[in-house]
């Protein structure tokens, strides 16, 4: 056992001790929620969408700031494992030549989005299904490669506001659910966005005042909403904090409880065992101290940390894209964890 799991499990034991017995105080309400995993992800998806809400009018400008620092790297992380790692797609040696060197080419900051979409194609021709899906994934991906050269640095823009719903997207086709469960959590999220984008609720001015040295409105308007007109500079930047947010969220909260084998939640020290065996011990180390190092540079330059953070993870949007072809193509069991490795005890 590594010092990482100690210390894991050191932590993890107090508070499955605290929640089991908030549960049993609550009751009836409480077990029906740890039953249900529809009622959960429910739950869930709407405190995720309220609290990015939430934080869009009262805190924009450090949601902005504080949301890449804080849930930046888990989130990326979450993308490994969730899209290469249980499902194994890393064993797949022509998947990992002909997706990763595209991906290595855009997280390097080459064409980017055109690289992305090479990407995607690439994901779509390796794919295993029928050769249609693969012929709308490819003449797609061509005609956006060819409008993204013509519109230049703009492509860059628009796929970082994109790139925020490509989480929602995966997310609903992640273990498809009947009933009007599945519907909550996106009518929520595009009722709030709509309320952000036309103006219905929108930061108090001193709300709006409130900002981090370096990183305030013109920044992001800068950054975000280039020549945009007011007012729709401005929403368009608090529409982004906020699907940014929920971005967040569907990786860190929503697609964890969709993917665990049971229907009922893991404790916490059985979720940390989980996480090792999905990265290892190694790989689990570096990322924690990652995630410190990230940490500890905000502390004495928040400005250049986020823009580390975003240089480090420009790879990560397109990973996304990719997966989704291969999610297309391939459908719910290109995904699919495979069975354990030996010795391994699934939870």
């Amino acid at each position: 056992m590594t010092v990482l799991s100690h210390i894991a499990n050191g932590v993890a034991r107090p508070l499955d001790r605290v929640r089991l017995r908030a549960l049993r105080l609550a009751g009836a309400p409480a077990r029906f929620f740890v039953r249900r995993r529809e009622a959960r992800v429910l739950a869930g998806g709407c405190l995720v969408v309220a609290a990015a809400f939430l934080l869009t009018i009262f805190a924009p400008f450090w949601l902005l700031a504080l949301g890449p620092i804080v849930w930046g790297i888990p989130h990326v992380l979450s993308d490994l494992r969730y899209l290469v790692l249980r499902p194994r797609l890393h064993h797949r040696a022509g998947l990992v030549i002909g997706v990763g060197l595209p991906l290595v080419v855009a997280g390097a900051g080459w064409y980017p989005v055109e690289a992305g979409l090479v990407a995607a194609a690439m994901a779509a021709l390796l794919a295993r299904g029928g050769w249609w899906k693969k012929a709308v994934i490819i003449a797609i991906c061509a005609a956006l490669v060819v409008v993204s050269l013509m519109a230049g640095s703009l492509s860059l823009l628009v796929f970082a506001h994109a790139h925020n719903f490509i989480a929602l997207v995966l997310w609903w086709c992640w273990r498809p659910v009947s009933g009007w469960w599945r519907l909550g959590v996106p009518a929520f999220f595009f009722l709030a966005g709509a309320a952000l984008w036309w103006g219905w609720a929108a930061p108090w001015d001193v709300t709006a005042a409130w900002m981090p040295p370096g990183l305030g409105d013109e920044y992001h308007l800068g950054q975000l909403a280039p020549g945009l007109a007011e007012p729709w500079g401005l929403r368009l930047v608090l529409l982004f904090a906020f699907a940014q947010a929920v971005h967040y969220g569907i990786w860190l909260r929503l697609i964890p409880e969709e993917d665990r084998p049971q229907p009922t939640p893991r404790t916490f020290a059985a979720s940390y065992r989980a996480l090792e065996r999905d990265f290892g011990p190694a790989l689990l180390m570096g990322s924690v101290i990652l995630i410190a190092g990230l940490a500890v540079w905000a502390v004495v330059d928040l400005v250049e940390a986020r823009a580390g953070y975003l240089r480090m993870a420009l790879f990560h949007g397109y990973l996304e894209l990719a997966a989704a072809a291969l999610f297309f193509v391939e459908g719910r069991r290109g995904f699919e964890a495979t069975a354990p490795r030996a010795g391994e005890v699934r939870t």
